[in-house]
């Protein structure tokens, strides 16, 4: 890891971040084909991609109920059951979200109306190793929501076959569909719909720089939850946290990959170089060392800054996808943080927790779109309708005011259609 001192030359350095759908040139080229191709052959282009990406013949691309009861059947225990335990929280989290952001208004001149997705796609990679907890944190919260049909996207493994681990969680999670498939040959499916996959109003879920640039380019076709890119984290630490917990947190960041960022800032130069000394004793102990380091080579700095303030400041700027606070009194800080997918409070606040069973989804905005952005929520699979129940003397209210304005704008059109009830209305009024 890197180590930068001073306010100035962290925000500086830490604004050459990586971010998703960079690499657009070569990359965009390359999906805007498998799109075209997709929407034009359907079911045949996605065999084809499979075979081509994925080294997998397909002969069916929808699994069957019977290969995901086998897997609940075969799936070890004590897996299944943890997934059970993470999709209770994930449902009860949501669903209390749910219950205290949405509420109906009618009845009245105006109002609103709130309507699930009727139909959400989910992709989930999973063709290098399965990854059952995204598809519970995308799901989950759909299926709350009250979407009546959810689909799933995945690769198959090198067998031919999805990875039992994840049929299991689709099956927990409510899945109602899914297809063998994934990449962006999965995304263009779900935008437009083949003969097999049917064509839905939202495609969700993370995935690599393909998929990143297939939403992006169907967006408007299709709706999507946000453009992911490479996972973050800053924890902003002070004398009193534990060193060898910030190393097995920053750790656990580096293991996704080699573009992820781990990033400490602190005040204080004695944490930083405790950290720096437990980063490298406990490098050696996990399986993804190389992976971690590569993260921590490119990605990874210590950050010493004169205050916990400025340490905040900067973690404002960077607008990370995950923001931990092991301070004194760190629940006092909480109103000074304006930009973070995630906050997490204290020691204990681990992220690897929420990564799994916590109860919030862990997909999260990243490269800085959480200036904008949110977690992935309740409100990503429902809408809302504005209702519109305006009697006479809202015409006459509102009338005068809206012709003028109308006609400022050159829209007589508009203009007329007002002018008219209220000068019907005037003259019924005089018989």
């Amino acid at each position: 890891m890197r180590t930068i001192t001073g306010f100035e030359k962290a925000r500086e350095v830490l604004s050459r971040r990586v971010s998703a759908g960079a690499e657009t040139g070569e990359h965009e080229q390359t999906v805007r084909r498998i799109i075209a191709d997709v929407r034009s052959r359907g079911d045949a282009a996605l065999i084809d991609y499979t075979a081509k990406f994925d080294g997998v013949k397909l002969s069916a691309l929808e699994v069957d109920r019977a290969q995901v009861d086998a897997a609940l059947r075969h799936v070890d225990a004590a897996l299944v059951s943890a997934l059970e335990m993470a999709a209770r929280r994930i449902r009860a989290f949501h669903a209390e979200q749910k219950k205290l952001l949405f509420q109906e208004r009618t009845g009245a001149h105006l109002g609103w109306l709130v309507r699930p997705l009727r139909r959400v796609g989910v992709h989930t990679p999973g063709f290098q190793a399965p990854l059952p907890s995204s598809l519970l944190m995308t799901a989950i919260p759909a299926r709350v929501a009250g979407v009546p049909e959810v689909i799933l996207v995945t690769p198959p493994q090198r067998n031919g076959n999805v990875s039992p681990v994840m049929l299991a969680a689709a099956a927990i999670a409510g899945v109602d569909r899914i297809f063998s498939v994934g990449g962006a040959q999965a995304v263009a499916a779900l935008a437009y719909g083949t003969g097999s996959v049917p064509a839905v109003d939202k495609v969700c879920g993370p995935g690599n720089i393909y998929v990143t640039l297939a939403k992006k380019l169907l967006y408007g076709t299709v709706g999507i939850d946000g453009l992911y890119g490479p996972s973050e984290v800053i924890i902003i630490a002070d004398e009193s946290a534990n060193p060898g917990y910030l190393a097995a947190d920053l750790l656990a960041q580096a293991e996704h990959g080699s573009l992820a960022a781990a990033i400490l800032i602190t005040p204080s130069l004695e944490l930083a170089a405790r950290v720096q000394n437990e980063i490298n004793r406990q490098l050696a102990t996990i399986s993804r060392k190389e992976v971690a380091a590569g993260s921590l080579e490119g990605q990874g700095f210590l950050v010493i800054v004169k205050s916990v303030d400025e340490a905040i400041a900067l973690a404002n700027l960077y607008a990370p996808e995950h923001l931990c606070l092991v301070i004194k009194n760190a629940a006092d800080c909480i109103g000074k943080i304006e930009n973070a997918g995630c906050l997490f409070i204290g020691e204990h606040s681990i992220e690897a927790l929420v990564d799994y069973a916590a109860g919030p989804s862990h997909v999260l905005p990243t490269g800085g779109t959480a200036r904008f952005g949110s977690p992935l929520n309740v409100t990503d699979f429902m809408k809302i309708i504005s209702l519109v129940d305006l009697d006479r003397r809202d015409v006459r209210r509102l009338a005068p005011s809206v012709s003028v304005i109308a006609r400022a704008e050159g829209l007589d059109a508009h203009a007329r259609a007002v002018e008219r009830r209220l000068e019907n209305h005037s003259r019924e009024a005089i018989e």
